[in-house]
């Protein structure tokens, strides 16, 4: 319990300094940066799972509340970028692993699912079945999530002079009760439901579906107000700087120096598509960015929305990878893993 709260005051601190200081997303950045600084330092944390999920489903709603009937209607347009997705994820893992084994020394599973961009718990889950070391994996994931989510904000301020300051809502005290049960109701329900059948991102895409539902059929008028959004991003922050929580010297030179290496490549990598989708005309640079960052998907939710970029097309192609790595995963896993002798 001690750990606990110790990692929520942390986190509001950097919160405080973040805002004293103008820097951009302060409920983001500020407990990433604040709860790395800390856990580098020796500082025992942790966070609650349960409620960094509950926080999950938050984005979720919001993610749900603005589809429209024209939005739906555009997702057919999308297809000449999403069979890039793929084609990515494949150039990712023809580089990654090689990178990971050969020039660090990690064990095939261990490449191979620190290569690729999925979720956090689908990797070490499938890393860990495949003999991988896990917390290598927790580590690598860690610093690649925290590498892109700190480098964006930067990029979309700098180059496309994108504000970050402005709220990422209405306030609370406007929005009808009513709303803001409904949007309770599609977080909770949406994403339990979506647990139970098994659906990868239960947390987030469970709570999208529901409130797109409800949003096509005018129940639902508002998107999450601009505290809850806050809030969001001040646990997901916090979720990312408490996984180097009792990291070693030996694995900040190995594990997390690797990561970062990679980061590099992969950041190139996603400049390349960019740059490529950008010149045929295929989709906005910003969108495409944010698409194609290989993020994580509630991290480049958060930045979506407070961007205001166009969610159906981020998401699209962030759930498109999800998809493509976790349907891949096991696939690899039959055909490296080691078979018993005889």
């Amino acid at each position: 319990m001690k750990q606990v709260i110790l990692s929520h005051a942390i986190a509001t601190l950097g919160v405080g300094a973040f805002h004293l200081l103008h820097l951009p997303l302060p409920w983001l950045l500020g407990p990433i940066t604040a709860c790395l600084i800390a856990a580098l330092a020796g500082v025992p944390m942790r966070g609650v799972p349960v409620v960094n999920n509950l926080m999950r489903t938050i984005l979720g709603v919001a993610v749900g509340a603005t589809f429209t009937w024209a939005l739906v209607v555009t997702m057919a347009g999308m297809w000449t970028t999403l069979i890039l997705v793929p084609l990515m994820v494949f150039l990712i893992g023809l580089i990654g692993v090689p990178y990971f084994q050969r020039l660090w020394g990690f064990d095939f599973a261990t490449s191979y699912y620190g290569a690729m961009p999925g979720g956090l718990q689908d990797m070490l889950l499938f890393g860990e079945e495949a003999g991988g070391d896990v917390r290598a994996l927790s580590l690598i994931h860690a610093t690649r999530v925290l590498v892109i989510v700190v480098a964006l904000p930067f990029i979309l301020k700098g180059y496309w002079g994108v504000d970050l300051s402005n709220p990422p809502g209405v306030p609370a005290t406007t929005l009808p009760l009513s709303q803001l049960f409904l949007m309770a109701v599609c977080g909770i329900v949406g994403w339990q439901v979506a647990k139970r059948v098994g659906l990868f991102g239960a947390s987030i895409l469970g709570p999208m579906i529901l409130a797109g539902v409800l949003a096509l059929l005018g129940v639902l008028q508002h998107r999450p107000p601009a505290e809850a959004i806050w809030m969001a991003q001040f646990f997901i922050g916090m979720t990312v700087g408490t996984k180097y929580a009792g990291v070693t010297g030996h694995e900040v030179r190995r594990d997390v120096t690797a990561a970062l290496g990679f980061c590099l490549i992969l950041l190139v990598l996603t400049s390349l598509f960019v740059e490529a989708i950008h010149l045929l005309q295929l989709a906005p640079p910003m969108e495409t960015l944010l698409a194609f960052a290989p993020g994580g998907q509630a991290e480049m939710t958060v930045l979506a929305l407070i961007a205001g970029a166009d969610m159906a097309f981020v998401i699209a192609h962030h759930v498109l990878r999800i998809v493509v790595v976790i349907l891949g995963a096991p696939l690899a896993a039959r055909m490296f893993s080691p078979k018993p002798p005889g």
